[in-house]
């Protein structure tokens, strides 16, 4: 089980920020779970919660998402931070 981390560690750090971004993108796209989704440039500060959704993106640059209102959500991948919520 270490060697396995090891290696996946070593792959990772191999791997560009793109890839990594990448990478981080399609993880999240796989799982149903709680996220709080958080959109911040300069003084604008936007926040959405998920509950048990999922968060996907496209290569146009966009994360896509239903809120906890039902609301469908766009926003841009660049300043938008995701965190899974533990519940």
């Amino acid at each position: 089980m270490k060697y396995i981390a090891l290696a996946l560690l070593l792959w990772l750090t191999a791997c560009t920020q793109d890839q990594q971004n990448q990478l981080s993108r399609k993880v999240v796209e796989l799982m149903d779970s709680d996220y709080l989704v958080t959109y911040a440039n300069g003084a604008t500060t936007k926040t959405w919660k998920i509950k048990n959704g999922k968060v996907t993106s496209t290569d146009k640059g966009y994360y896509y998402f239903w809120d906890d209102k039902k609301h469908y959500v766009q926003v841009p991948i660049v300043n938008t931070f995701i965190e899974e919520l533990d519940d």
